[in-house]
């Protein structure tokens, strides 16, 4: 199981539709509001790491209203 943390940042007065639709995506266990340089974190559960890169690229990017997504992958010790 790869997880990872996908911080994105969105238009201003975007945020709610944002949210909306991540939140919507198959392998998006959480996903919370947040401020900072970043608007939204979405946790993301999936077999293999390629996935995580698919989701991010072909899922999350082209959604309307974002403008920068920072992708943080989980290790094991």
């Amino acid at each position: 199981m790869s997880v990872a943390f996908v911080l994105i940042r969105v238009i201003p007065g975007k945020e709610q539709d944002v949210y909306n639709l991540v939140s919507m995506l198959k392998y998006v266990t959480e996903i919370h509001p947040i401020l900072g340089e970043f608007d939204i974190i979405a946790r993301i559960e999936t077999e293999d790491l390629s996935k995580i890169g698919k989701l991010v690229i072909q899922d999350i990017r082209t959604i309307s209203g974002v403008v920068d997504t920072k992708t943080l992958t989980e290790i094991k010790l």
